[in-house]
């Protein structure tokens, strides 16, 4: 085979996917700032003589009851406002597989291989350390199993390491299909009763937002009443609200009408508006309420850390992503005769696997369902997911920081544009043959 035409994985994508990915990176990273202030504020609140008042604030219900909606903050911030961040995963999936370079099979594989071995390996490994453990423990398994992109970019920018195109893009699929199968887990395990009437009227708005947005209709008025009807039956049914909003995400059409391809299509428009909503506001609010644990002093923070389902989830996030992430690349480049592009190391597969064990958002939102009703157990997720993600993410600084000067050299070529054209010149090259 010759080396132009030879296998790789983990080779540079198109420039139209580049860029639009370093778009999408840059907005999820204000967001990520955002949201780790928020933890950090929740995190020192309750740690304070004033704890009681985070508490009372967290607690405080608001909503008609006659309706179902009776609901404290916290649990507005994780039914309401996730609903708009899983509606934003929903269309950025979509275009991934639609319009994006995943569209190819063989592109595609890659990132769906890895989240899946990125989830397998840290539920088993949780699941081996509470396995005989107290009642319930294995109820979180999932817990460790997600990945937050946005903090993950937030460490990206706080250690400014040049990540080249290629990682990038693997970091930001891999953490979507991530997303996915964390909500599609919620919606089949952590589902206690379901009521079926609700769940299936729940199509109804879904299929009229369908073919409003189908017939490029963009009214607010229109389709925001249709949303909330939807979050709201889903709500009822029993089934996570959030699932409401990759199902909506899901309905809104990718291509523009006139299929040109460089025109902005419905998805792509409907997420430049809301994905500042979603990072700037939803999940910065749910990780404020989410976060906020009180440690109770250096023996607190011992019989937490003592736990097996605080050691379980923390060892799942760092241990379990690294490995999963890591073989299931490898094994996929080995069982497709497949080879690491040339200008990146497996060193650098394992600097994002690392990334991947930052599962803040998602894993705390599974351990609040995991665990509802029981406080103590809570509060040792909270301080699990914290000790693994600050875990995960000092490791990879390590990783990633040692590799930045390699990074900043791919970093260069692969914004040198010689001949002027707007193009970089390293996405005019002939591009190897991806698994």
């Amino acid at each position: 085979m010759s080396p132009s035409t030879r296998r790789t994985v983990l080779s540079r994508g198109s420039w139209p996917e580049s860029r639009r990915i370093a778009s999408v990176l840059r907005s999820e990273t204000v967001g990520g700032v955002l949201l780790m202030v928020a933890a950090v504020i929740a995190l020192i609140w309750a740690n304070t003589p004033l704890a009681d008042a985070y508490a009372a604030l967290r607690d405080f219900h608001i909503g008609p009851s006659a309706l179902h909606l009776d609901l404290s903050l916290s649990e507005w911030a994780a039914d309401g406002l996730l609903a708009i961040f899983f509606f934003v995963v929903g269309l950025e999936l979509k275009r991934e597989f639609v319009a994006g370079d995943l569209r190819d099979p063989r592109r595609a594989a890659l990132p769906v291989v890895a989240a899946v071995g990125g989830m397998a390996v840290p539920a088993i490994i949780y699941v081996l350390i509470n396995r005989g453990g107290a009642a319930g423990a294995l109820d979180g398994w999932a817990i460790p199993t997600a990945t937050d992109i946005a903090f993950a970019l937030a460490v990206l920018a706080v250690i400014t390491t040049h990540l080249p195109a290629a990682l990038r893009t693997f970091l930001l699929t891999l953490a979507v299909v991530d997303d996915l199968l964390a909500v599609t887990v919620i919606a089949i395990f952590y589902t206690s009763e379901l009521e079926l009437p609700y769940l299936m009227l729940a199509l109804v708005p879904i299929a009229l937002f369908a073919l409003a947005v189908q017939r490029r209709i963009s009214s607010p008025l229109l389709l925001v009443p249709l949303a909330v009807l939807a979050w709201w039956l889903v709500h009822l049914s029993g089934v996570h609200a959030t699932v409401a909003g990759v199902l909506l995400g899901f309905t809104v059409p990718v291509l523009a009408s006139s299929g040109a391809p460089d025109e902005h299509g419905p998805a792509e428009r409907f997420e430049h508006r809301i994905r500042p909503l979603s990072a700037g506001f939803a999940v910065p609010v749910f990780a404020f309420f989410a976060a906020g644990v009180t440690v109770g002093g250096l023996s607190g923070l011992t019989d937490s850390l003592g736990d097996p389902v605080t050691i379980g989830i923390a060892v799942g996030l760092v241990a379990g992503k690294l490995i999963g992430i890591t073989a299931t690349t490898y094994l996929t480049a080995k069982l497709t005769r497949a080879e690491l592009d040339s200008e990146l190391s497996w060193i650098d597969v394992a600097g994002v696997a690392l990334l991947g064990g930052i599962g803040f958002t998602v894993s705390l939102l599974v351990g609040e369902l995991a665990f509802a009703g029981d406080h103590l157990r809570g509060d040792h997720v909270r301080i699990g997911v914290l000790f693994g993600t600050v875990t995960a993410a000092v490791l990879a600084t390590i990783v990633l920081r040692a590799r930045n000067r390699v990074y900043r050299t791919l970093a260069e070529a692969e914004s040198r544009d010689e001949d002027g054209d707007g193009v970089p010149d390293v996405y005019q090259r002939p591009p190897a043959t991806d698994t």
